[in-house]
Protein backbone atom coordinates (compact mmCIF):
# COMPACT_ATOMS: atom_id res chain seq x y z
CA UNK A 1 0.00 0.00 0.00
CA UNK A 2 1.30 3.53 -1.15
CA UNK A 3 0.81 6.54 1.14
CA UNK A 4 1.52 10.23 0.36
CA UNK A 5 1.01 11.99 3.26
CA UNK A 6 4.10 12.33 5.96
CA UNK A 7 2.30 10.74 9.09
CA UNK A 8 0.89 7.62 6.84
CA UNK A 9 4.60 7.73 5.86
CA UNK A 10 6.28 7.70 9.05
CA UNK A 11 3.08 4.52 9.83
CA UNK A 12 4.32 2.39 6.81
CA UNK A 13 8.12 2.41 7.73
CA UNK A 14 6.90 1.62 11.46
CA UNK A 15 5.17 -1.69 9.95
CA UNK A 16 7.96 -2.52 7.74
CA UNK A 17 9.90 -2.92 10.76
CA UNK A 18 7.66 -4.48 12.79
CA UNK A 19 5.91 -6.75 10.34
CA UNK A 20 8.59 -9.36 9.84
CA UNK A 21 8.90 -10.35 13.20
CA UNK A 22 5.23 -10.80 13.91
CA UNK A 23 4.82 -13.11 10.49
CA UNK A 24 7.33 -15.72 11.87
CA UNK A 25 6.34 -15.98 14.93
CA UNK A 26 3.08 -16.74 14.96
CA UNK A 27 1.58 -17.95 11.04
CA UNK A 28 3.93 -20.65 10.71
CA UNK A 29 4.22 -19.38 7.02
CA UNK A 30 7.95 -19.06 6.81
CA UNK A 31 9.42 -21.86 9.25
CA UNK A 32 8.87 -24.59 5.76
CA UNK A 33 6.64 -27.06 7.44
CA UNK A 34 3.08 -25.19 6.58
CA UNK A 35 1.58 -27.58 4.27
CA UNK A 36 -1.70 -25.95 3.01
CA UNK A 37 -4.48 -28.55 2.60
CA UNK A 38 -3.14 -30.91 4.92
CA UNK A 39 -5.69 -33.78 5.69
CA UNK A 40 -4.72 -36.12 8.71
CA UNK A 41 -6.88 -39.75 8.90
CA UNK A 42 -7.73 -41.60 11.55
CA UNK A 43 -8.91 -45.30 10.34
CA UNK A 44 -10.76 -46.03 13.67
CA UNK A 45 -13.64 -44.31 15.38
CA UNK A 46 -13.66 -41.05 17.57
CA UNK A 47 -12.41 -41.44 20.74
CA UNK A 48 -10.02 -44.18 20.13
CA UNK A 49 -6.24 -43.99 20.37
CA UNK A 50 -5.48 -42.77 16.41
CA UNK A 51 -8.00 -40.27 16.87
CA UNK A 52 -6.70 -38.52 20.18
CA UNK A 53 -3.30 -38.52 18.74
CA UNK A 54 -4.08 -36.97 15.40
CA UNK A 55 -6.44 -34.45 16.88
CA UNK A 56 -3.78 -34.09 19.44
CA UNK A 57 -1.04 -33.58 17.41
CA UNK A 58 -3.40 -30.98 14.72
CA UNK A 59 -4.28 -29.04 17.90
CA UNK A 60 -0.66 -28.59 18.83
CA UNK A 61 1.21 -27.81 15.20
CA UNK A 62 -1.48 -24.96 14.83
CA UNK A 63 -1.32 -23.78 18.31
CA UNK A 64 3.01 -23.99 17.61
CA UNK A 65 2.41 -21.65 14.92
CA UNK A 66 3.69 -24.74 12.60
CA UNK A 67 0.80 -25.58 10.30
CA UNK A 68 -2.83 -24.01 9.84
CA UNK A 69 -6.18 -25.69 9.35
CA UNK A 70 -5.39 -29.84 9.39
CA UNK A 71 -8.45 -30.90 8.91
CA UNK A 72 -8.36 -34.51 10.96
CA UNK A 73 -11.02 -37.20 9.82
CA UNK A 74 -12.33 -40.67 10.77
CA UNK A 75 -12.63 -43.98 8.13
CA UNK A 76 -13.15 -46.10 10.33
CA UNK A 77 -13.05 -50.31 9.13
CA UNK A 78 -11.70 -53.56 9.57
CA UNK A 79 -9.01 -52.50 12.30
CA UNK A 80 -7.55 -49.77 10.13
CA UNK A 81 -7.50 -51.55 7.35
CA UNK A 82 -10.34 -49.95 5.55
CA UNK A 83 -8.39 -46.33 6.15
CA UNK A 84 -5.02 -48.10 5.14
CA UNK A 85 -6.48 -49.10 1.37
CA UNK A 86 -8.10 -45.60 1.12
CA UNK A 87 -4.44 -44.18 2.01
CA UNK A 88 -2.89 -46.75 -0.65
CA UNK A 89 -5.13 -45.54 -3.56
CA UNK A 90 -4.06 -41.74 -2.62
CA UNK A 91 -0.98 -42.42 -4.41
CA UNK A 92 1.28 -39.21 -5.09
CA UNK A 93 -0.97 -37.12 -2.84
CA UNK A 94 1.55 -35.00 -0.34
CA UNK A 95 -1.44 -33.31 1.43
CA UNK A 96 -2.71 -36.61 3.06
CA UNK A 97 -1.38 -38.55 6.24
CA UNK A 98 -2.82 -41.13 8.53
CA UNK A 99 -2.51 -41.76 12.20
CA UNK A 100 -1.84 -45.29 13.10
CA UNK A 101 -0.01 -47.99 15.30
CA UNK A 102 0.89 -51.10 16.04
CA UNK A 103 -3.18 -52.02 16.23
CA UNK A 104 -2.90 -51.83 11.91
CA UNK A 105 -0.11 -54.07 11.95
CA UNK A 106 -1.85 -56.41 13.34
CA UNK A 107 -5.48 -55.91 11.15
CA UNK A 108 -3.56 -56.18 8.10
CA UNK A 109 -2.16 -59.91 9.85
CA UNK A 110 -5.69 -61.17 10.97
CA UNK A 111 -7.77 -59.62 8.13
CA UNK A 112 -5.50 -61.16 5.77
CA UNK A 113 -6.07 -57.28 3.90
CA UNK A 114 -4.82 -56.66 0.53
CA UNK A 115 -3.02 -53.54 1.58
CA UNK A 116 0.32 -53.60 3.97
CA UNK A 117 2.21 -50.90 5.74
CA UNK A 118 4.89 -52.03 3.16
CA UNK A 119 2.78 -49.63 1.02
CA UNK A 120 2.81 -46.56 2.39
CA UNK A 121 5.68 -44.21 3.02
CA UNK A 122 6.50 -44.13 6.53
CA UNK A 123 7.06 -40.65 8.44
CA UNK A 124 7.28 -40.64 11.78
CA UNK A 125 6.65 -43.10 15.04
CA UNK A 126 5.51 -40.60 17.86
CA UNK A 127 4.44 -42.40 21.07
CA UNK A 128 5.09 -45.08 22.70
CA UNK A 129 2.12 -45.80 25.88
CA UNK A 130 1.06 -49.03 28.16
CA UNK A 131 -1.78 -50.41 28.10
CA UNK A 132 -4.71 -50.75 31.32
CA UNK A 133 -6.58 -53.31 32.27
CA UNK A 134 -9.70 -51.56 33.46
CA UNK A 135 -13.15 -52.58 34.73
CA UNK A 136 -16.35 -50.58 35.30
CA UNK A 137 -16.88 -48.78 38.56
CA UNK A 138 -19.34 -51.34 39.97
CA UNK A 139 -17.64 -54.45 39.12
CA UNK A 140 -16.87 -57.30 41.55
CA UNK A 141 -13.18 -57.03 40.33
CA UNK A 142 -11.23 -55.06 42.95
CA UNK A 143 -7.65 -56.29 42.42
CA UNK A 144 -6.08 -57.75 39.44
CA UNK A 145 -5.84 -61.03 41.47
CA UNK A 146 -9.98 -60.97 41.93
CA UNK A 147 -10.27 -60.60 38.30
CA UNK A 148 -6.97 -63.70 37.13
CA UNK A 149 -9.05 -66.29 39.78
CA UNK A 150 -12.34 -65.69 38.10
CA UNK A 151 -10.67 -65.95 34.77
CA UNK A 152 -9.26 -69.06 35.33
CA UNK A 153 -12.09 -70.55 36.38
CA UNK A 154 -14.23 -69.53 33.29
CA UNK A 155 -12.24 -68.33 30.68
CA UNK A 156 -15.23 -68.44 28.10
CA UNK A 157 -17.55 -66.42 30.58
CA UNK A 158 -15.84 -63.45 30.88
CA UNK A 159 -15.60 -61.70 28.06
CA UNK A 160 -12.03 -59.01 27.52
CA UNK A 161 -12.82 -56.29 25.21
CA UNK A 162 -10.41 -54.20 23.25
CA UNK A 163 -9.69 -51.76 20.62
CA UNK A 164 -8.02 -53.51 18.48
CA UNK A 165 -8.52 -56.34 16.01
CA UNK A 166 -6.84 -59.63 16.87
CA UNK A 167 -3.06 -59.48 16.50
CA UNK A 168 -3.04 -55.61 17.26
CA UNK A 169 -2.45 -54.30 20.99
CA UNK A 170 -5.50 -54.50 22.92
CA UNK A 171 -5.70 -58.32 21.90
CA UNK A 172 -1.86 -59.02 22.36
CA UNK A 173 -1.62 -57.12 25.90
CA UNK A 174 -4.66 -59.91 27.41
CA UNK A 175 -3.11 -63.17 25.58
CA UNK A 176 0.04 -62.58 26.71
CA UNK A 177 -1.64 -61.94 30.42
CA UNK A 178 -4.13 -64.81 29.65
CA UNK A 179 -0.54 -67.08 29.07
CA UNK A 180 1.21 -65.95 32.24
CA UNK A 181 -2.13 -66.67 34.37
CA UNK A 182 -2.00 -70.24 33.21
CA UNK A 183 -4.84 -69.47 30.83
CA UNK A 184 -4.69 -71.07 27.34
CA UNK A 185 -5.06 -68.24 25.06
CA UNK A 186 -7.32 -69.85 22.32
CA UNK A 187 -9.66 -70.33 25.42
CA UNK A 188 -10.05 -66.50 26.03
CA UNK A 189 -13.07 -64.89 24.84
CA UNK A 190 -12.03 -62.28 23.09
CA UNK A 191 -14.39 -58.99 21.41
CA UNK A 192 -13.12 -56.99 19.48
CA UNK A 193 -14.24 -53.14 18.92
CA UNK A 194 -12.77 -50.78 16.45
CA UNK A 195 -11.82 -48.07 18.91
CA UNK A 196 -11.17 -47.58 22.66
CA UNK A 197 -14.40 -45.28 21.73
CA UNK A 198 -16.48 -48.40 20.81
CA UNK A 199 -15.08 -49.96 23.97
CA UNK A 200 -15.53 -47.75 26.39
CA UNK A 201 -19.46 -48.07 26.37
CA UNK A 202 -19.23 -52.08 26.82
CA UNK A 203 -16.94 -51.46 29.46
CA UNK A 204 -19.34 -48.95 31.54
CA UNK A 205 -22.57 -51.22 30.43
CA UNK A 206 -20.81 -54.43 32.03
CA UNK A 207 -21.13 -55.90 28.58
CA UNK A 208 -17.30 -57.21 28.89
CA UNK A 209 -15.65 -58.74 32.20
CA UNK A 210 -12.77 -56.22 32.00
CA UNK A 211 -11.13 -54.47 29.02
CA UNK A 212 -7.68 -53.44 27.35
CA UNK A 213 -7.03 -50.41 26.21
CA UNK A 214 -4.44 -47.41 25.87
CA UNK A 215 -4.01 -45.27 29.25
CA UNK A 216 -3.84 -41.78 26.91
CA UNK A 217 -7.71 -43.44 26.19
CA UNK A 218 -8.99 -44.00 29.68
CA UNK A 219 -6.82 -41.75 31.90
CA UNK A 220 -10.42 -39.24 32.55
CA UNK A 221 -12.65 -41.85 32.99
CA UNK A 222 -10.42 -43.24 35.72
CA UNK A 223 -9.16 -40.23 37.15
CA UNK A 224 -12.94 -39.43 37.13
CA UNK A 225 -14.05 -42.86 38.68
CA UNK A 226 -15.78 -43.97 36.33
CA UNK A 227 -13.17 -46.92 35.43
CA UNK A 228 -11.01 -49.13 38.09
CA UNK A 229 -7.53 -49.41 37.30
CA UNK A 230 -6.80 -52.68 38.08
CA UNK A 231 -2.97 -52.68 36.55
CA UNK A 232 -0.88 -51.09 33.61
CA UNK A 233 0.84 -53.26 30.99
CA UNK A 234 4.24 -51.79 30.80
CA UNK A 235 7.44 -52.03 33.01
CA UNK A 236 7.20 -49.64 34.92
CA UNK A 237 4.16 -47.85 37.12
CA UNK A 238 2.46 -45.18 35.22
CA UNK A 239 2.06 -41.56 36.88
CA UNK A 240 -0.65 -40.09 38.56
CA UNK A 241 -2.03 -43.29 38.50
CA UNK A 242 -2.75 -45.89 41.26
CA UNK A 243 -2.43 -49.39 39.77
CA UNK A 244 0.82 -52.12 40.17
CA UNK A 245 2.47 -53.62 36.92
CA UNK A 246 1.16 -57.20 35.52
CA UNK A 247 4.54 -58.16 36.72
CA UNK A 248 4.76 -56.65 40.18
CA UNK A 249 1.74 -58.02 40.57
CA UNK A 250 3.07 -61.67 39.67
CA UNK A 251 2.26 -62.48 36.25
CA UNK A 252 5.54 -61.84 33.90
CA UNK A 253 4.06 -59.56 31.18
CA UNK A 254 5.82 -56.26 29.69
CA UNK A 255 3.90 -54.72 26.73
CA UNK A 256 3.41 -51.63 25.24
CA UNK A 257 1.95 -49.82 22.54
CA UNK A 258 2.95 -47.14 19.88
CA UNK A 259 1.58 -44.82 17.50
CA UNK A 260 2.91 -43.21 14.28
CA UNK A 261 2.29 -41.20 11.20
CA UNK A 262 2.25 -43.17 7.45
CA UNK A 263 1.51 -41.05 4.31
CA UNK A 264 0.34 -42.24 0.72
CA UNK A 265 3.05 -44.12 -1.55
CA UNK A 266 4.57 -42.45 -4.46
CA UNK A 267 5.40 -38.87 -2.74
CA UNK A 268 8.37 -36.80 -3.87
CA UNK A 269 11.59 -36.52 -1.78
CA UNK A 270 10.40 -32.62 -1.41
CA UNK A 271 6.44 -33.92 -0.03
CA UNK A 272 7.97 -36.82 2.25
CA UNK A 273 10.66 -34.38 3.82
CA UNK A 274 8.30 -31.55 4.24
CA UNK A 275 6.13 -34.05 6.20
CA UNK A 276 8.30 -35.19 8.45
CA UNK A 277 10.26 -31.52 9.18
CA UNK A 278 6.42 -30.79 10.38
CA UNK A 279 6.27 -33.47 12.50
CA UNK A 280 9.84 -32.91 13.73
CA UNK A 281 9.05 -29.32 14.58
CA UNK A 282 6.33 -30.85 16.30
CA UNK A 283 7.69 -33.14 18.46
CA UNK A 284 10.54 -30.37 19.91
CA UNK A 285 7.44 -27.96 20.76
CA UNK A 286 6.23 -27.26 23.82
CA UNK A 287 2.80 -27.93 22.91
CA UNK A 288 3.39 -31.44 22.15
CA UNK A 289 5.94 -32.23 24.66
CA UNK A 290 3.03 -31.17 27.76
CA UNK A 291 0.66 -33.64 25.77
CA UNK A 292 2.78 -36.16 25.63
CA UNK A 293 2.93 -35.50 29.30
CA UNK A 294 -0.87 -35.06 30.24
CA UNK A 295 -1.99 -38.79 28.37
CA UNK A 296 0.91 -40.76 29.84
CA UNK A 297 2.60 -40.65 26.36
CA UNK A 298 6.58 -42.04 26.08
CA UNK A 299 8.42 -40.27 23.63
CA UNK A 300 9.22 -42.95 21.17
CA UNK A 301 9.82 -40.50 17.85
CA UNK A 302 11.59 -41.85 15.11
CA UNK A 303 11.32 -40.88 11.45
CA UNK A 304 11.91 -41.83 7.65
CA UNK A 305 13.52 -44.76 6.75
CA UNK A 306 14.27 -46.20 10.55
CA UNK A 307 10.40 -46.06 10.89
CA UNK A 308 9.97 -48.32 7.81
CA UNK A 309 12.54 -50.93 9.10
CA UNK A 310 10.71 -50.52 12.54
CA UNK A 311 7.65 -51.40 10.88
CA UNK A 312 8.73 -54.42 8.71
CA UNK A 313 10.14 -55.79 12.25
CA UNK A 314 6.76 -54.98 14.26
CA UNK A 315 5.34 -57.09 11.34
CA UNK A 316 8.06 -59.92 11.83
CA UNK A 317 6.89 -59.71 15.27
CA UNK A 318 3.17 -59.60 15.74
CA UNK A 319 3.32 -62.86 13.46
CA UNK A 320 5.99 -64.47 15.61
CA UNK A 321 3.38 -63.63 18.89
CA UNK A 322 0.75 -65.02 17.35
CA UNK A 323 2.12 -68.69 16.34
CA UNK A 324 3.69 -68.43 19.99
CA UNK A 325 0.15 -67.98 21.36
CA UNK A 326 -1.25 -70.51 18.99
CA UNK A 327 -3.75 -68.24 17.14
Amino acid sequence: MRLRTPLALLGAALLVLVGPPLLTTGSGAGSGTHIPGLRLMVPNSPGGGYDITARTAAKNAEDAGLTRSVEVFNLPGAGGTVGLSRLVNERGNGKLAMSMGLGVVGAVRSNHAPRTLADTTPIARLTEEQDVVVVAKDSPYRTVDDLVKAWKAAPGRLPVGGGSSPGGPDHLAPMLMARAAGIAPKDVNYIPFDGGGELLASILGSKVAFGVSGVGEYRDQIEAGELRLLAVTGPERVPGLDAPTLKESGYDVEFTNWRGVVAPPGLTDAERGKLVRLLEALHDSKEWQESMKRNGWDDAFLTGDEFGAFLAAEDKRVVSVLKELGL
